[in-house]
């Protein structure tokens, strides 16, 4: 495809045709066939033309020169089959050929074929003269040569004769497999010298008959060349050329006896061609091709342009154009704002350095990591992993990006929870995009080195990239991209974040460049809030704030004392028709501001969206198996709702579409909403400058106050923080201070951090011994940060020690090697219960408990029913957070960490046998949420303990038996709802809703119509349609992939088979 994309070239082989002796072709004429032959020579010109002007618009196909054997100086360009043709349709005793020619350009070139200054009146007088020379016998060979023209020529169908070549030698080749012989010819001395192929072709079969030789063509050979050779002599530069007006003196007069040979060579070669531009077309669809190449020609394009590192870009930031008109589509975005055009052509970007940008939150920093991800997967053809902080945002996140993968062709996997494959399949062709947690990332990125595939990860993007600074989870993902960057050179890794303030030392860690900027697409206005007056925040002022103004609202003496804040005035500013979040400090407030509010509205708001909001209620009594918090069903009324961790995923994910949607217009929930899934609101109110008993952080602050304002629906958004007077001066410093710093935490957690990170680098042979080790350390974050972190120890002490606590712990091994007398390297290995470890991702404080559980459990395990196998798998570190109420099971003398285990795995098997959150944590008098919480940790931690046994040949019997249990704590449904759940964003509510509904398989999910499930389901939006159908397609054809892939591997010959060693040697 040329630069336009609008041209097509095509390239058609043609087989080769016997010749008829020209003994019943070449007759000479009688003189009524003369006269006849004249009339028709006018028909045919009229014809002719006619032909030229429809095709002179025509798209060009490929031209190929090809080269007379009896002629070797003399090149002939011919478009495809366009001189094959010529050929073939000579007249014959059976006139004209009725063979269809396989393309509509004008085969005529530039140039008038039948005026009398043509190359007809060439072949006159080359006609007579060859017929005077009988030595010519020579057999004709027609050498096919390609790739021999220029590109200019390339494109434009037409005969160029060489006029100014001299002399052309080819020399004899022993090793020629066609036999011919290779001869010397002068250009004057070659009588078809400047003719076209098929006119050569035509006197070289009437010198043939006229002698009687019968010679038949011998065997046709092809002759590449790409640098303008023929054999051993270099054309020149001006041997190719436009085509020449022809010499006037080949069209002098002559006598009538060589008059009716011209008339009759004339008819010949006038109805040959004539009969060519007659020819029927066989009719393509020109777009159809164009539509088909589209796609991957602008993949290819794009995929140049990074490898050079051009500022000239493909259609939509190297990527094709699909996917500017999917973001339309799907997004509804169709243009990025100036910031985003600007950071995705950074110099850095291009030049594929690491990255660490910063924007406030909702500036739209997450379209510019699609983007660059989207680069990598369609134009690089490589992996990306991107990594997020929580399990509810891997899933929104896939849901979003699941129908990208479908149209563009890659898979989106998901990796959390107890979700993902370790190691990850290998794609034959399609790349994947892995959507992970900080824990999963880690996990995969370990498999990926372990297995040697760790260049095939292209790019590496983690969201909220100050979270490194935060406790184990921070020091999980620190050794993930430290292990990515000692690892991979080739491997991208791009960093985003609302709330760095430290960002020197993260730019030395990552080795990266550094991207700001304070754009909102919505403005932002801070506002403090002290007793009834509403303070601006103001940097330019003395004090940080200026006076706004007086709340204007009639408060009853009763409503005083029950809304000492004001709240109810502050949230009737703005609902119902603008949404309004209340950050409060805990759960139990949560659930009790919503209810105070919703006492103090009138009537009025019953009726905004009343049917909607009874949907809500019924759907949420459905997921709860008939039953309903009895908060939630006397404020949903009103739109307003409670938003916390002690609500199910079930409930959460209704409560946040029915938000979404505007049928609920006010959330009062924990700060752990501004870290999670994306609502924005209109106002956003902080109760209290409090996070539980902790003051309030600067990076919480700018998060909670991040969600005011959504783009493209609100002009504006309001932050109101609400404090005392004992507050104030508190909170003045909370505004104006900095960001807090980001610290590694790899050192403080010990057995989460530092020794789990050593064990890990022996294992994956990523280091060896204390030096490698030391190395290693040095190019962490810690590393970077080792001069503030360490006070009494230095980094090369806490290496020795924490090598000698996994040593005593019999989680590695020492190996003494002597390298001389006074030289001694002391290596480490990794034992079988160190493997198991760090392949289970299990807690080293834990390793030796869960072993020696594991192997009493084989003493005499209880299968009967599930509850043994639920005991194993419950998690140690929910151990501490049970409080058993001691009068529903008896107390004994055990010990308590062991009582309040087994105490959750009566809450786990009766949750497995009932399938009921809320019968459950009735009959335990636990919350919901933490039941819930609970079944999620114990999938998690049993995926774990499998991953640990298949370490361990001695825990064979357990492989089995957890591959199930896992399962089962995955989902906790009936066995039937299992398929539907696979897919993201089905929770148990919406796979019984489809269940009932006749979707009872993946199979059924992923051929249903989005507008029929619409219909068809109750509260489902046409946009969760989508994107249901869209993850049930995406993971159905990873099986179908995962299959394929298997089938052929079966098939395949071993690399290791005897015989191929010995095979590929005899090739080479």
């Amino acid at each position: 495809m040329d630069e336009g994309g609008s041209r097509v070239r095509r390239r058609v082989s043609l087989p080769k045709r016997k010749r008829p002796s020209l003994g019943c072709i070449f007759v000479t004429p009688t003189a009524a066939e003369l006269e006849r032959g004249d009339e028709e020579k006018k028909e045919e010109e009229m014809v002719a033309e006619n032909r030229r002007r429809k095709t002179a618009s025509v798209i060009p196909v490929e031209v190929q020169p090809r080269l007379l054997s009896d002629s070797p100086d003399c090149l002939v360009l011919g478009g495809g089959d366009t001189n094959l043709d010529l050929l073939r349709r000579m007249p014959t005793d059976r006139g004209i050929g009725d063979q269809h020619n396989d393309s509509e350009e004008d085969m005529f070139g530039d140039y008038d074929s039948f005026t009398e200054n043509s190359f007809i009146a060439q072949a006159d007088d080359l006609e007579q003269k060859y017929m005077q020379l009988p030595e010519h016998r020579k057999h004709a060979t027609d050498f096919a040569t390609e790739n021999l023209c220029s590109e200019s020529i390339k494109n434009k169908l037409s005969v160029t004769p060489i006029g100014n070549l001299t002399e052309l030698q080819t020399d004899k080749h022993p090793e020629n497999q066609s036999g011919y012989e290779d001869v010397t010819v002068e250009p004057g001395a070659d009588l078809l010298y400047d003719v076209p192929s098929s006119q050569a072709m035509y006197f070289e079969n009437l010198q043939n008959s006229s002698n009687d030789l019968g010679d038949q063509f011998m065997k046709e050979r092809d002759w590449k060349s790409s640098s303008h050779n023929t054999v051993n002599e270099e054309l020149p530069h001006n041997c190719i050329e436009q085509p020449q007006q022809n010499d006037e003196s080949s069209s002098k007069v002559r006598t009538s006896s060589d008059m009716n040979r011209r008339t009759s060579i004339k008819d010949h070669l006038k109805s040959a061609m004539t009969g060519n531009a007659k020819a029927q077309t066989p009719v393509f669809s020109r777009s159809k091709q164009l539509k088909e190449t589209l796609l991957s020609e602008e993949i290819n394009v794009a995929k140049k342009t990074i490898e050079s590192s051009s500022n000239d870009l493909g259609p939509f930031y190297s990527l094709p154009s699909k996917v500017r008109d999917l973001y339309v589509q799907l997004k509804g975005i169709e243009k990025l704002y100036e910031w985003q055009h600007t950071c995705l052509t950074l110099k850095s970007v291009q030049e594929r350095k690491n990255l660490i940008y910063s924007l406030p939150t909702s500036g739209g920093k997450t379209l510019v990591a699609e983007i660059l991800m989207l680069q990598e997967l369609l134009c690089s053809r490589k992996d990306v992993l991107m990594i997020l902080p929580y399990v509810a945002i891997v899933q929104e996140k896939i849901s979003g990006l699941s129908s990208f993968g479908i149209e563009l062709g890659f898979f989106v996997e998901e990796y959390a929870g107890s979700k993902g494959r370790f190691p990850p399949t290998k794609r034959r062709e399609k790349k994947s995009l892995y959507i992970a947690t900080i824990e999963k990332g880690h996990s995969l990125v370990n498999s990926l080195i372990e297995t040697g595939r760790i260049d095939s990860l292209g790019l590496v993007v983690v969201d909220e990239l100050h979270m490194i600074g935060e406790g184990s989870r921070g020091a999980i993902l620190e050794m993930t991209l430290a292990k990515i960057l000692y690892t991979s050179k080739t491997t991208q890794i791009i960093g985003m974040s609302a709330t760095l303030n430290n960002v020197e030392d993260l730019q030395k860690f990552l080795q990266a460049e550094y991207y700001t900027s304070q754009f909102r697409p919505v403005e932002l206005k801070e506002y403090l809030k002290i007793n009834d007056t509403i303070y601006e925040i103001d940097s330019k002022a003395e004090n940080g704030m200026t006076f706004s103004r007086f709340l204007n609202y009639k408060y009853s003496d009763t409503l005083k004392k029950m809304d000492p804040d004001h709240l109810v005035a502050l949230v009737t500013e703005v609902i119902p028709n603008y949404s309004c979040l209340v950050f409060c400090p805990s759960k139990k407030n949560c659930e009790n501001v919503a209810e105070m509010i919703c006492k103090f509205l009138s009537k009025e708001y019953l009726k905004h969206k009343e049917k909607e909001k009874c949907e809500v209620i019924k759907n949420l009594k459905n997921i709860g198996n008939g039953n309903l918090c009895p908060v939630l069903k006397r404020t949903i009324p009103f739109g307003v709702a409670y938003h916390h961790s002690g609500l199910t995923s079930d409930e959460r994910k209704l409560l946040e579409e029915a938000y979404s949607t505007g049928v609920l217009c006010l959330f009062t929930c924990t700060s752990t909403l501004a870290a999670g899934v994306n609502l924005p609101a209109r106002r956003v109110i902080l109760r209290a400058p409090y996070v539980a008993m902790e003051f309030l952080k600067r990076n919480q602050y700018k998060q909670m106050i991040g969600r005011a304002g959504r783009a493209g629906i609100d002009t504006i958004g309001e932050s109101i923080l609400i404090l005392q007077e004992k507050d104030k001066q508190q909170v003045l410093e909370l505004i104006t201070r900095p960001l807090e710093n980001c610290y590694s935490h790899l050192v403080q957690e010990f057995t989460k951090g530092i020794q789990t990170l050593f064990l890990s680098l022996i294992g994956l042979k990523i280091a060896a011994n204390l030096d490698d080790i030391y190395h290693f350390m040095n190019g962490t974050f810690f590393g970077v940060q080792q001069k503030i972190l360490l006070k009494e120890k230095s980094l090369w002490e806490i290496t020795v020690e924490s090598l000698r606590y996994l040593t005593e712990k019999g989680l590695l091994q020492k190996d003494t090697i002597y390298k001389s007398e006074e030289e001694v390297q002391h290596n480490f290995h990794i034992t079988k219960l160190g493997r198991a470890s760090f392949k289970g991702t299990i807690d080293l404080a834990y390793c030796d408990i869960l072993y020696r559980d594991l192997k009493k459990g084989l003493e005499g395990l209880v299968l009967e029913n599930l509850l043994h196998l639920i005991y194993l798998t419950t998690p140690y570190d929910l151990v501490s957070q049970c409080n058993p109420d001691w009068m529903i099971y008896f107390r004994q003398k055990v010990d308590k960490d062991v009582v309040n285990r087994l105490y959750l795995s009566f809450v786990l098997y009766s949750l497995l046998k009932e399938t009921n959150i809320w019968t459950v944590s009735e009959k335990f008098n636990m919350p919901r949420g933490y039941v819930q919480n609970l079944l999620s940790g114990a999938a998690s931690f049993s995926s774990c303990v499998l991953h640990f046994c298949e370490e361990l040949e001695e825990f064979w019997v357990y492989r089995a038996l957890l591959v199930e249990l896992t399962k089962k704590l995955t989902y906790c449904v009936k066995a039937e709802l299992i398929p539907l759940m696979e897919v993201t964003g089905v929770l148990e509510g919406r796979a019984k809703q489809l269940y009932s509904a006749g979707y009872k398989s993946l199979m059924h999910l992923a051929n249903a119509n989005p507008e029929v499930l619409t219909r068809t389901i109750d509260h489902l939006s046409r946009r969760q349609a989508k994107q249901i159908v869209s993850s049930a397609k995406m993971l159905l054809n990873e099986k179908a992939e995962a299959l394929q892939e298997e089938v052929e591997e079966l098939l395949r010959l071993p690399s290791d088979f005897p015989g191929a060693v010995a095979s590929s040697t005899d090739k080479a």
